[in-house]
């Protein structure tokens, strides 16, 4: 439940940011395994084109969660300052008007990207071999968006209140109904219809429609501030300025994330040059490093809201607390699991990777990148903290800085000198530099200037 109360007046801060942060990790490193069980499902069951098929939605779904992902934190630190402030009216307009938008919103997703998926599939350059697969796999899982945006937005919304377990238990069900349900459909077992590549998307939805109708129970149970009540449902509406707030604070996350996928295509692009062993040694590189961002991200976001219910209860000194809590954190949690990866990481890419020479290779590629995953966590705290007064635009533009002049040019000029090693290096680079500008810009600009709520 929400622990605003713990988090002004427990002295032992890091005792409360750990309760918070342990089931968002969590949630992140579930999400995470379900994608790859769901991939091995469809894998050894379906064969190699049907994987294929599947991975074609990924760009795109990259392109959606950066609408989405962008939304729920505009509206994430709203709510952690309304919540902070105790203004239960102000809350529930942020909450209702999120709603709102992602309802209009992944409407129009839904309609548009069914009508126009075969064009979409031909831009993306779709192997013919498989459209056949691709197009209908695509069109249900856009069909079904506005259900999983749902989903995604009002877990976040939890999470702002300073709930971070009932969005882990509403993930664990929908990985069980996912498992359960997928394989079933795939093969049509026990009276079902076979449904074949159709099926991961259909099992998806009816884990989040169960877990949907789960919250809506479950939170009225518990009498949790966020339950789906006649109070909530009437300001499920447009409101004009708050729409228009959370926008403001959204959309630039929204655009940073949508330019970090966009770098990670020109990356692969770059490492395929150099042959299929350098693209499985990427692939088995980033899965580790995905588990060591996710302690790291979740910081940051665990950062953002804190700070944000402290700025909305005036509590502007807890707001420096909470910034060297996350950045402590960073330091313990991160830097475990960086020195975990260096003792285990012939192990570890083994657990990807069957070659024994692509193995060596994978290990040498995590050597080279693995640290700088310490500053990556620091920079995102210095963001998340800026983010949760109101400030988007400046950590969003350092982030843009250091993608699109730093880590791309530096990726390409240094894969010309040193091969694959060098992309690695242009990442390590990247992510250290991100970290100074961030740091500089929170020690020398943001600490100077007047916090207040935006609410």
């Amino acid at each position: 439940m929400a622990l605003q109360g713990q988090l002004l007046k427990d002295r032992k801060l890091w005792k409360v940011f750990l309760i918070f942060l342990l089931p968002l990790i969590a949630t992140n490193i579930l999400q995470n395994l379900s994608g790859t069980i769901n991939t091995i499902f469809v894998g050894q069951m379906m064969g190699v084109d049907a994987v294929a098929a599947v991975a074609v939605f990924f760009p795109i779904l990259f392109c959606l969660l950066a609408f989405i992902i962008g939304l729920s934190a505009g509206c994430t630190v709203l709510i952690g300052q309304a919540w902070g402030a105790k203004n239960l009216e102000k809350l529930y307009s942020i909450v209702g008007s999120t709603l709102f938008m992602t309802l209009i919103g992944s409407m129009v997703i839904a309609i548009a990207g069914v009508t126009f998926t075969q064009p979409l599939l031909q831009l993306l350059g779709t192997d013919p071999k498989v459209m056949h697969l691709s197009l209908p796999y695509v069109q249900w899982m856009l069909a079904g968006s506005p259900i999983l945006f749902i989903y995604i937005i009002y877990t976040s919304i939890l999470r702002g209140v300073g709930d971070s377990v009932t969005p882990l238990i509403a993930l664990g069900l929908t990985s069980v109904i996912g498992l359960i349900v997928t394989p079933i459909l795939i093969q049509g077992k026990f009276g079902f219809p076979k449904l074949g590549i159709i099926a991961p998307a259909i099992a998806t939805y009816i884990g989040y429609s169960c877990v949907l109708l789960f919250l809506f129970m479950y939170l009225k149970h518990k009498q949790h501030p966020l339950q789906m009540n006649r109070t909530l449902f009437r300001h499920i509406r447009h409101h004009p300025q708050m729409s228009k707030l959370i926008l403001k604070m959204g959309v630039p996350t929204g655009v940073q994330m949508l330019t970090t996928s966009i770098a990670g295509l020109v990356i692969i692009g770059m490492v395929n040059r150099f042959g299929a062993e350098a693209t499985a040694a990427y692939g088995a590189v980033n899965q580790v490093l995905n588990y060591v961002q996710f302690p790291a991200m979740s910081i940051g976001i665990a950062a953002s809201i804190f700070a944000a219910q402290a700025i909305g209860a005036n509590q502007i000194e807890l707001v420096r607390k909470v910034t060297r809590t996350a950045l402590i954190m960073n330091l313990l949690l991160t830097g475990a699991l960086i020195t975990l990866g260096y003792l285990g990481a012939k192990s570890l890419m083994a657990l990807f990777i069957t070659d024994a020479h692509v193995v060596a290779l994978g290990q040498e590629l995590l050597f080279i990148v693995l640290w700088s995953l310490l500053f990556f966590g620091a920079s995102a705290v210095f963001a998340a903290i800026m983010r949760a007064s109101g400030t988007v635009i400046a950590p969003m533009l350092i982030n843009m800085f250091a993608i699109l002049v730093i880590e791309i040019p530096l990726a390409y000029a240094f894969s010309h000198l040193w091969g694959l090693k060098g992309i690695w290096i242009g990442y390590a680079v990247a992510f250290v530099s991100l970290f100074f500008l961030q740091a500089a810009y929170y020690q020398f600009v943001w600490k100077k200037k007047s916090i207040q709520r935006l609410i």
